[in-house]
């Protein structure tokens, strides 16, 4: 199916009027049904991992996959696979893909935009009676976003052999572990290390998604490609003091958790602006105060610390002069401190022989010069960096917006992302 789809660059080096090979229709009509699962408001879906909204999700992809001749299956970290079978089945494997679980109070098209739009790639291939050499899959990895048991990337870690040890036994809100949830989802969380991807089974990753971010908006430009995306640190830091009465304990004698908290997130804040052209990140996204009352001085303090950069060893500086700073206020304030480390994941650059063809391919869909940028977001492809080369393209986000209902991102848009996504895997399996 041909339809046309054009982008106005207000640089005038970036016009888009191209015929599409991909069905844009259907990738819509797809688009707009997985949006109604897990629905709240005009535009908010809440699709945490391995919950019965999720499985739901699942179980439509599936079926869509089942419909375009691919083999699927669930595996025991709760991932969808839909399988296009190669000339020679043994050959390594190219994957598109992303996720489908979101945040609570997510939107529609972070992760769901990369997952339908490899399926319309490969459904695309079929139909033009293209079978690849190589396999060619489709994954929806599972708990990309890591809001629900604290830490994400469980998917794409878990078939790389990326694992914690504890991390079955992490708990949501509610109490239920990982392992609990994912009995519920049908999978067998002590049987992993059979869902694990053999070392050289995965030749390439390839991932389309929102920007999450306001640069492409700002140039004017539906699509851009990902030239390396920043590793998250996530630690957990624990502050405890005193509690008393809030009138009767003098300042002097205070061992307040909650002042040495402030502290250290402000702390935090100068730490990471050292460099004012670098594109390090730290956040507090998370505090809880013990006992929380209006007349008692803090005696516990509990925050999280999410520090990204796409340089590991500024990265890995900043981390010793956070700690450092951590016990001065601690000690400074009388307090105990305790550091956990949650996640700790470095950054990745992508692979310039795919970003060559992506290059290459965009000048044909008359984008001559494609945006690159890097990812200060987290992304399956950061993992599977470890065991195959990856790639990543961003179609444009309104105002910058995710991880809430109102973000956005036209289907335009997302069409051409998903041809130059279909371009670039026609290109590298004929160069297979």
């Amino acid at each position: 199916m041909n339809n046309k789809s054009q982008s106005k660059n207000k640089r005038g080096n970036t016009v888009i009027k191209t015929k599409l090979t991909i069905n844009q229709e259907r990738l819509e009509e797809r688009m707009e049904s997985l949006s109604l699962i897990g629905k709240f408001g005009e535009t908010g879906v809440c699709r945490l991992a391995l919950s019965e909204e999720y499985k739901e999700g699942i179980e439509l992809v599936r079926e869509w996959m089942d419909e375009a001749g691919l083999k699927t299956r669930t595996d025991n970290f709760g991932n969808l696979i839909g399988r296009l079978e190669g000339k020679n089945p043994e050959a390594p494997i190219l994957m598109l893909g992303s996720h489908l679980d979101s945040q609570p109070t997510g939107g529609r098209f972070d992760g769901p935009i990369g997952v339908l739009g490899g399926l319309e790639v490969v459904e695309t291939l079929q139909e033009n009676s293209i079978q690849p050499e190589q396999p060619i899959e489709v994954m929806a990895f599972c708990d990309e976003e890591g809001y629900r048991f604290g830490i994400g990337l469980f998917g794409s870690r878990g078939i790389s052999g990326q694992l914690q040890e504890d991390e079955l036994n992490r708990a949501d809100a509610d109490g239920v572990t990982r392992r609990d949830a994912l009995d519920a989802f049908g999978a067998d969380p002590d049987a992993l290390q059979s869902s694990e991807y053999p070392e050289g089974s995965i030749a390439a990753y390839i991932e389309m998604h929102i920007e999450q971010g306001p640069v492409l908006e700002t140039e004017e430009e539906p699509i851009g490609i990902v030239t390396g995306i920043s590793g998250p640190l996530w630690l957990t830091v624990e502050l405890t003091g005193q509690g008393g009465h809030a009138g009767t304990v003098p300042m002097a004698l205070r061992k307040d958790a909650l002042v040495g908290a402030s502290k250290v997130i402000a702390g935090l804040n100068e730490i990471v602006k050292q460099d004012p052209d670098a594109p390090t990140v730290g956040t507090v996204g998370n505090l809880t105060v013990e006992p929380n009352a209006r007349a008692v001085v803090p005696e516990k303090v509990t925050f999280t610390v999410d520090l990204r950069d796409i340089n590991l060893e500024r990265r890995n500086r900043y981390e010793k002069q956070l700690r450092y700073y951590i016990k001065s206020v601690a000690e400074e304030n009388r307090l105990e401190v305790d550091i956990k480390e949650d996640s700790n994941i470095s950054p990745e650059a992508c692979s310039e022989n795919i970003l060559d063809i992506m290059r290459e391919e965009s000048k044909t869909m008359g984008i001559y010069q494609i945006p690159e940028l890097t990812s200060g977001a987290f992304h399956d492809a950061l993992p599977m960096a470890k065991s195959s080369e990856i790639a990543m393209l961003f179609v444009r986000s309104k105002d910058g917006i995710s991880h809430d209902p109102r973000e956005f991102s036209t289907y335009d848009d997302i069409a051409v992302g998903t041809e130059l996504l279909y371009k670039t895997t026609l290109s590298m399996i004929k160069k297979y």
